[in-house]
């Protein structure tokens, strides 16, 4: 994974190389941003630049040995941690990441090194409840492999993918060498919910937060898949910056869901409008039934709807990239959406999905959340 193998995100890319020219390696940094973003693999392509023998033109090689093993994800110096799991797993068996080393290369070469949660989880076929794991055992081994000599490279490097899947007592063991490191150690801590980290760890660690790729990025892909101009620069600004919504979006997967996504949010704007209370439960209970897939992606569709009803509402309609059902719905609600409530409905959407994210009741997190929108919409009537 080179440099130039990520999409966007050029400034970070000129400021993670020229740390590295300089010999300001942080020998603990946090990768912070969402999966859609790409920060997998500008962390792997960060370690290959670190570890390539040739570097030239601002960028790893990758043809000399060093970039050909990160390549494949097998350079003998190179180590990753992610989160696992499996069903029916026997009293006492210890679950480590190098079990299922041969999926992650597989969904790596799959998806290019951007993937989401759900989607390595559904690849270890962990079911709708289980969720993948970092273990005390986890991080015994994480030293252990990094007592030991590099083998042929100058650093030996640790990638851990979603450090707040660990528990306290796996993220506690970690603590000493996050501080005190072997020399020409490095960690990389890859998160999506660095608020979910204990401050001991955030503490001991160089922050890298990687933000949305911008629009024109995004849209130079969706036209070298054949989209006109205009279709590419509306999918661009409907992804949000994040390469897993551009490539829903591309294939035609989330039509169906986001028709279902849109009906949702109509339904629970005019039921909070409308201040019928019993509707709302009913409506919880619907969204309840729904896959994780689901709810998760009606609340990403549900901020979009918000922000672009409020850009309506403050008269920039003009930068709106709506149509259709969705754009008349949006302009009679724009009315509801101002300085008063945007903030707290976004809000209480990213509560709502965290508390999913953490298993939390569906039908309990959704009757609350049905509840709080409607609190905030009737403040505008």
């Amino acid at each position: 994974m080179r440099f130039a193998d990520i999409i966007g995100h050029d400034d970070l890319k000129a400021r993670l190389r020229t740390q590295i020219d300089a010999g300001r390696v942080s020998h603990a940094q946090l990768f912070t941003g969402e999966a859609g973003f790409g920060t997998l693999s500008l962390a792997l392509a960060y370690v290959q630049y670190l570890f390539c023998t040739n570097r030239h033109d601002g960028d790893s090689c990758g043809v000399c040995p060093s970039c050909q093993q990160i390549g494949a994800l097998a350079h003998p110096d190179l180590h990753f941690v992610f989160p696992v799991n499996k069903r029916e797993k026997k009293s006492g068996e210890v679950i480590l990441s190098d079990m299922f080393i041969d999926k992650w290369r597989e969904i790596w070469n799959n998806k290019q090194g951007i993937f989401s949660a759900e989607e390595w989880f559904a690849m270890l076929d962990l079911g709708k409840t289980l969720k993948g794991l970092i273990s005390a055992k986890e991080s015994e081994e994480i030293i252990r492999k990094l007592q030991f000599k590099s083998f042929s490279s100058e650093y030996k490097a640790m990638i851990i993918w979603l450090p707040e899947a660990m528990n306290a007592d796996a993220a506690n063991k970690i603590l000493k060498i996050l501080e005190e490191p072997w020399d020409k150690t490095l960690f990389i801590l890859v998160s999506e919910h660095p608020e979910r980290l204990l401050s001991t760890i955030t503490s001991r660690t160089q922050e890298v937060s990687v933000g949305h790729i911008d629009v024109a990025s995004l849209q130079r892909v969706a036209m070298a898949e054949g989209k006109s101009e205009q279709e590419a620069r509306n999918m661009a600004r409907l992804a949000n910056g994040s390469m897993l919504e551009l490539r829903e979006l591309l294939s035609g997967e989330t039509d169906e869901m986001r028709t279902t996504s849109f009906d949702l949010f109509v339904r629970l704007m005019r039921l909070s409008y409308n201040d019928k209370h019993l509707e709302l439960f009913e409506w919880a209970d619907d969204i309840a039934s729904l896959s994780r897939e689901s709810q998760r992606q009606f609340f990403l569709h549900s901020v979009r709807l918000l922000r672009e009803s409020y850009m309506l509402h403050a008269g920039l309609g003009s930068l709106s990239y709506l149509w259709g059902e969705e754009e008349k719905f949006c302009r009679n609600f724009a009315p509801f959406i101002g300085n008063q409530n945007i903030e707290i409905l976004v809000e209480e959407i990213e509560r709502a999905m965290l508390q999913i994210s953490q298993n939390g009741a569906p039908r309990i997190v959704f009757t609350h959340f049905a509840l709080a929108v409607s609190k905030q919409i009737n403040r505008l009537q």
